[in-house]
């Protein structure tokens, strides 16, 4: 369904962007068994291990497609989004969403390939909270859920890369890579969008960004950093180190 949504609006199908009252919490299907992150279970570096890392990836991606998705509908009402957005904001996010769905099919393959389906493993419930926690105001939600979740994949995609090449699992490999190349996409258009909505506001974005991720994502932004690819989404040291001690505010 994204990736129709998607190619109808590139192909000028779908013309106008309308308001709706999106529910808070996307449908899902009956599995899998939704647990607290600390009940999962540990991954070990096995061929069992691997496919529990896909299954999660998987899980990822699934949540990125209803994110992206969210805030197309979620702010579509100028009055909620405290900003009148261009048809450029929706055509970016319809194109994450492609992105996303088009990762959960690549991840899904290499699953079957294991002979596992996503379901048949538990996944963690915690990845909706930050939508949750941001569904009344587009600033957060542009700082939160691109520019500390999503950025921190930027820094945690390399290691597993590079596990799964010494496991000799290039094709498991092969698929991260294209997930985080996208991602660096994804994140720069968080990015440009907090910019853009922090500018109509007459937000400060440094100091609005980095309060935004104490209040709502406290502890998640810490090192090690993938420093190269947060420069290429626009994201500085300067944005995240200070937050890295994970130093209270005064």
């Amino acid at each position: 369904m994204a990736r129709g949504i998607a190619a109808a609006w590139a192909g000028g199908h779908i013309r106008r962007i309308g308001r709706t009252d999106p529910p808070d919490r996307p449908a899902r299907p009956p599995r899998p068994v939704l647990r607290p992150p600390r009940e999962m279970p540990k991954r070990r570096p096995t061929a069992a291990g691997r496919a529990a890392l896909l299954h999660a990836v998987a899980h990822i991606e699934l949540n990125a497609i209803d994110l992206a998705a969210d805030i197309i509908a979620r702010f579509s009402d100028p009055d909620r989004a405290g900003v009148d957005l261009p048809a450029a904001f929706f055509a970016d996010w319809l194109q994450v969403a492609d992105d996303e769905a088009r990762h959960f099919e690549m991840v899904s393959a290499r699953l079957k390939d294991y002979g596992c389906a996503y379901g048949d493993l538990p996944a963690h419930d915690g990845l909706w909270q930050a939508a949750t926690d941001t569904r009344g105001d587009l600033v957060a939600r542009l700082a939160i859920v691109p520019m500390v979740f999503e950025a921190r994949g930027l820094d945690v995609t390399p290691p597993m890369i590079a596990a799964l090449r010494r496991a000799g699992d290039d094709a498991s490999a092969d698929v991260l890579q294209t997930i985080l190349d996208d991602e660096i996409g994804h994140v720069a258009a968080g990015h440009r969008w907090f910019l853009y909505a922090c500018d109509r506001r007459g937000l400060p974005p440094v100091d609005t960004w980095q309060a935004l991720a104490r209040r709502h994502a406290p502890g998640a932004v810490k090192p090690p950093f993938n420093a190269d690819a947060r420069a290429a989404a626009g994201m500085g040291p300067e944005l995240y180190l200070p937050l890295a001690d994970r130093t209270p505010p005064g």
